[in-house]
């Protein structure tokens, strides 16, 4: 069984980080975009999950009281399926905790079954919708929400 380490992310993954993004979105973020999260932004963290020593996938979130709001989670093609989103879904939780966050959200497209199921699985439940959030094809967002205390 391979090994997936969850830890935080550091200027040094943005390049593997922005190979994740453009294999993940159509509209990839920018590596400025990365730089001013992890450098400038207070309210950031954000994850990498490593497998045998290659950034496989990284997720973020902000901070806003006691609440966290998922950002963007990636895992890059040829690690899905193999439990990384999970792992990395699981250390954004696990620091929301640490820091005594009562609750996480985030939206996740209508289509995208697999990651609603994986959410689903780690207790988020949907609760509303935000329609043609998405710029790239306005697809409607799913909101959902989990209760961490």
């Amino acid at each position: 069984m391979e090994s997936i380490i969850v830890r935080k992310m550091e200027l040094g993954d943005i390049d593997s980080v922005l190979d994740i993004e453009e294999n993940s979105f159509s509209i990839p973020w920018t590596r400025n975009a990365f730089v001013t999260e992890l450098k400038k932004n207070k309210l950031a963290k954000y994850l990498v999950a490593e497998v045998d020593g290659d950034v496989a996938a990284y997720g973020g979130m902000w901070l806003v009281v006691d609440e966290a709001h998922i950002t963007n989670i990636a895992v890059h093609p040829r690690y899905r399926g193999r439990g990384v989103g999970k792992k990395i879904v699981e250390g954004l939780i696990g620091e929301g905790q640490k820091i005594n966050i009562y609750r996480m959200t985030l939206e996740v497209r209508r289509s995208n079954l697999t990651a609603q199921g994986l959410y689903k699985k780690l207790g988020f439940i949907p609760c509303g919708i935000r329609p043609g959030y998405y710029q790239d094809n306005y697809e409607d967002a799913l909101i959902m929400w989990k209760d961490l205390v």
